[in-house]
């Protein structure tokens, strides 16, 4: 469940992992407010390189090229901010792009652009330089199988289908995308798959990750079993 690696903080690194639409997000932000620790959601790193290569205009999403997005991946000037609520946004070239993340043209690639092996190498290292500090509380889909593989406290953070669902076509509405169920489903489904099967960190538990249902737990509920799982851990660091 734990490792005893922390960063030159002294605090150690927290991993939450799990399938789109398992809250992942939501519950790394909301713990890291409340323990006081930094959160990083990786997936926005895989966004902003989808969005830059869009832009970009270099990249063909139907084609097996991939060194643009590799170029993209190793020359990605993001940083990481909070607004006065201690919600994250994320600043590309100096420039809040927070909500351009989230557009449908975005959604529907970066897939593609995750699944892509030298994409992922590249992103890892800046992964692991942002978290070499310690006390950071970073979500994705392989940080604590392949990322920070030190993390001192590991979740893997899941739900059933139908919740996860219904979780992404919240978020894809409250975003101002029009999408139905079937959209929704489809999306999920195909985002596991591709996880799940891609040859390079595909999604699965840590060996020594805490598995979370979350299907019939507020967020609140989860957050506090991680805030408990914590505590052991500075405690057993301390000799408690």
């Amino acid at each position: 469940m734990f490792s005893n690696s922390t960063g030159r903080s002294g605090l150690p690194n927290v991993s939450v992992d799990g399938p789109a639409g398992a809250g992942k997000t939501t519950v790394a932000r909301s713990f890291a407010q409340e323990v006081g620790f930094r959160h990083i959601d990786s997936g926005a790193m895989y966004r902003a390189v989808t969005l830059s290569a869009l832009e970009d205009g270099r990249w063909d999403v139907t084609g097996s090229d991939d060194s643009i997005l590799v170029f993209l991946a190793r020359n990605l000037d993001v940083a990481f901010d909070s607004d006065p609520g201690g919600v994250q946004r994320v600043l590309l070239g100096g420039i809040d792009r927070t909500e351009d993340l989230r557009s449908e043209a975005v959604e529907e690639a970066v897939s593609l652009v995750a699944s892509s092996a030298e994409v992922r190498t590249a992103l890892m290292d800046r992964q692991r330089e942002l978290a070499q500090n310690g006390g950071v509380v970073m979500d994705g889909r392989d940080i604590g199988s392949h990322v920070l593989i030190d993390a001192g406290l590991k979740v893997y953070l899941t739900a059933a289908l139908p919740v996860r669902i219904a979780r992404r076509l919240m978020q894809r509405r409250q975003n101002g995308t029009a999408i139905t169920w079937e959209n929704a489903a489809s999306s999920v489904i195909n985002r596991d798959r591709i996880d799940s099967t891609r040859a390079v960190a595909p999604l699965k538990p840590a060996p020594d990750a805490v598995l979370i249902d979350s299907t019939h737990l507020k967020r609140c509920d989860v957050v506090r079993q991680m805030k408990f799982m914590l505590r052991d851990r500075l405690n057993e660091n301390r000799g408690g």
